[in-house]
């Protein structure tokens, strides 16, 4: 309870051939037997996680990967699945045996870079001898780091910490903001946080979790209400609140009764922003309006949670789409970290605020929507949309508002008669 939220960690993914050494480098850097270390090639057969403090890092997660080389049919099994680990890595290390660099690790290096990741290059087993006489200035003109390690005599692991901490992302060590940013010590905001069936017994959820907190930090003030309490809550205020964040399932009910001057969003629509590309989801939410009869619809979710009820992704959303689509629609539902390799099938990916994911992994999806032509979104995007709502729960966003409004379709010309 007391521990960061993987969400909000920094995931660090160890990368290389069999027998390297990305084992031992992970249980030198956390202090920890965390991984099993054998000389007997592919060891580690699914990526193995530790979440730790890597001060003054901060909160991460170090991802230990299968060889990238690992053969046979259950091999190109452990391959896929750390490659997909690199969908959720915001920092790689690139481990290597010093004198076995070679195209192998080329390549390696280039998909991660090609990708966007920041990386550091380990020469593990330097004691063995030394790398390409030539390879230091290719990476420094690169503007790779690289640092030379040798696990049983510790020698080059402060240098290694070192160079985790100077080539992290900027913003694990600033850190983002959920709504922070969005207002000034003092201002009252408004959660509107409903109890319904899938609400965790004895708390609230994640996203509603986090955002008080950040509102907490940012010396605002922050009123907790129920969806029927907010009328009460509204009128009990010496003055009209800076901000009203609700559940998207009560959106409909929350804009009624929130002045309009008022600015209004969800938690959804926040998360859309502090772990994916507001702008881009909200280009993605013009999608609804091109279903067509007999589409499909992947609805995403990072987290593997049991439905229950009136489960939002498999009842709800569906339900808002078909009325607004007005046509029938086929809905697929993937939890977790599975994602189809292929999106083309799909008409539109709507997906969760991905408040139990990580922002890299956010991405990833969204880039990969892109490049095969699908647009994506989330779920308060889609719900306001569906609603008529869209517009004013954008406002908060000046930016995202613009894109969803230069995202719509031309207008139909007149027909011409000769």
């Amino acid at each position: 309870m007391s521990s960061a939220p993987r969400g909000l960690r920094t995931h660090i993914g160890l990368f290389g051939r069999r027998n390297v050494g990305k084992s031992s480098v992970l249980n030198a850097l956390t202090r920890q037997e965390v991984a099993i270390v054998s000389a007997t090639p592919g060891t580690t057969t699914d990526p193995v996680e530790k979440p730790m403090e890597l001060l003054p890092l901060g909160p991460v997660v170090f991802i230990d990967t299968a060889g990238i080389d690992d053969e046979g049919v259950l091999g190109e099994q452990r391959v896929a699945k750390t490659r997909a680990a690199l969908d959720r890595t915001d920092l790689a290390l690139l481990v290597a045996e010093a004198p076995a660099w070679g195209p192998f690790e080329e390549e390696l290096l280039g998909e991660i870079r090609s990708r966007s990741i920041p990386v550091v290059v380990v020469l593990n087993k330097a004691d063995s001898g030394p790398p390409p006489a030539d390879l230091a200035e290719r990476l420094g003109a690169a503007g790779v780091p690289a640092v030379a390690t040798s696990i049983p005599s510790g020698a080059g692991l402060d240098e290694l910490r070192q160079a985790l901490l100077a080539t992290a992302p900027a913003d694990a060590v600033e850190g983002r903001r959920i709504v922070g940013d969005l207002v000034s010590p003092g201002d009252v905001v408004v959660l509107v946080t409903p109890i319904d069936a899938e609400a965790p017994k004895g708390r609230l959820i994640l996203p509603q979790v986090q955002t008080l907190r950040d509102l907490l930090d940012s010396g605002a003030l922050a009123v907790v209400a129920r969806e029927h309490e907010l009328r009460g809550a509204l009128a009990a205020l010496v003055a009209p609140p800076r901000l009203v964040v609700t559940d998207s399932q009560a959106f409909r009910q929350v804009a009624a009764e929130v002045p309009p001057g008022v600015p209004l969003t969800s938690f959804s629509i926040l998360f859309a922003r502090f772990q994916g590309d507001l702008a881009e989801m909200a280009r993605g939410v013009r999608g609804v309006d091109r279903l067509k009869a007999g589409d499909r619809v992947l609805v995403a979710e990072a987290c593997t949670h049991h439905p229950a009820g009136e489960d939002i992704g498999r009842v709800k959303i569906p339900a808002w789409l078909r009325a607004r689509a007005g046509v029938p629609l086929e809905f697929e539902t993937v939890q977790g970290r599975d994602f189809p390799d292929d999106l083309s099938r799909y008409a539109l990916v709507v997906h969760c605020g991905s408040c139990m994911g990580n922002r890299r992994q956010m991405l990833s999806r969204l880039l990969r929507g892109r490049q095969e032509g699908v647009p994506v979104t989330n779920y308060g995007l889609t719900i306001a949309y569906s609603l008529g709502i869209l517009e004013r729960a954008l406002e908060p966003f000046p930016s995202a508002l613009e894109a969803f409004r230069l995202a719509a379709p031309p207008p139909s010309l007149p027909e011409v008669t000769t």
